[in-house]
């Protein structure tokens, strides 16, 4: 057996999320205390819990101690499981939130997984789940991990504030990351996107579609986006729509934006026609931040670069984001590893912002828990 390793102390809520998917990865124990401590109803949020029953589902021997108020969390690790689950997520926050974190440990499981998550598909807040499967499942492949049983699918759509949407994820199990090279993203060839509206007229996601071309037709001739309307028990509980878009690039680098309309009882109405216009410029700033990865996907990236073997791996990114630098604060107290971090300004090659090359060593992780056929 393992020595027990020194666990790390933490105070705050913020990136919870990160410390508890890293603690779950490297082994090592994580104490947060002085959680929303100042606040009127101190502690944790309902969707944090909810996320920290999803972790407990998913490993073996997980130890979570939470005091009296919620405002302390304790965190030893298990070993990741896997196998078939089911959850219901935290209608606060949308399936998204749960995704990226899954995204992160699936390949590391035990047994192949599988698992339905129940909730909001789509909100203001997280990645949905339509970028998530158009952005992160090619990255994902991209080191290695691909097959048959990798999908993501969604069964139903469920908007804020009453959910109701539902989602099926499936990742097989990897011994070994391999090292990645990206970096030349390439030069946009097409742009796909996906128009949905539930419990709304499907006119809707028409006028959507019409007033996002009106403004990405004028760069590209190749824009494909689909209307998704979902009738009956399939459109959840909530009625709202949205648009999600992916451009591609030649190097099979993939780049997104997305909008939903406010959830009901919330905030302004917003037109659809407006929607879709400022989708379609958010992409265009997406694209000239520009990168081998989008801005959501950045620190997953660097997550399986760290996990890799032990070779070298390089990527360009964008603008790097404030979640992306605290996530590389994280990964050198759970795995000591720096990156090599070099600017590249925008020149004859590289249109758009400034882009950073991000170089490391995989720390040659290994999916102990996987058995040997």
């Amino acid at each position: 057996m393992a020595t027990p390793a020194h666990s790390l102390g933490y105070a705050g809520c913020n990136f919870l999320r990160q410390r508890l998917v890293l603690s779950t990865l490297s082994g090592r124990p994580v104490k947060i205390r002085k959680i929303r401590a100042r606040d009127d109803s101190p502690g944790l949020r309902d969707f944090e819990a909810s996320f920290i029953r999803l972790l407990d589902k998913i490993t073996n021997g997980s130890r979570i101690e939470i005091n009296q108020t919620g405002t302390t969390l304790y965190y030893q690790p298990g070993l990741l499981y896997g196998g078939t689950v089911e959850h219901d997520c935290s209608v606060l926050r949308s399936i998204g939130y749960y995704l990226e974190g899954l995204l992160c440990l699936a390949p590391f499981m035990k047994h192949p997984l599988k698992i339905v998550l129940r909730g909001v598909t789509n909100d203001q807040v997280d990645p949905s789940v339509d970028v998530l499967k158009a952005t992160a499942l090619p990255l994902l492949k991209q080191f290695g991990i691909d097959g048959e049983s990798f999908e993501l699918k969604i069964v139903r759509r469920g908007m804020p504030p009453g959910g109701g949407g539902e989602v099926i994820f499936s990742c097989p199990v990897r011994k070994v990351l391999k090292p990645v090279q990206l970096t030349d993203p390439g030069k946009i060839k097409r742009i796909r996107g996906m128009a949905y509206s539930v419990r709304v007229s499907p006119q809707m996601a028409n006028r959507i579609v019409e007033s996002a071309r009106s403004i990405l037709n004028k760069f590209i001739p190749d824009i494909y986006i689909y209307t998704d309307h979902m009738k009956g028990l399939n459109s959840g509980k909530s009625p709202g729509f949205g648009l999600s878009l992916v451009a591609e690039t030649t190097n099979g680098t993939f780049l997104s934006a997305e909008l939903a309309s406010n959830p009901q009882g919330q905030g302004a109405a917003v037109l659809p026609e407006d929607l879709g216009r400022n989708c379609a410029q958010l992409l265009l700033e997406e694209i000239y931040r520009g990168g081998c990865v989008d801005s959501t996907n950045q620190s997953l990236a660097l997550l399986l670069m760290t996990l890799g073997q032990q070779d070298v791996s390089k990527v360009l990114l964008g603008p790097l984001s404030p979640y992306t630098i605290e996530f590389l604060r994280h990964l050198k107290s759970f795995f000591q590893i720096m990156f090599k971090i070099e600017t590249k300004p925008c020149g004859e090659e590289l249109k758009g912002g400034d882009k950073v090359l991000m170089t490391c060593v995989g720390i040659g992780f290994s999916n102990l828990s996987k058995t040997l056929k």
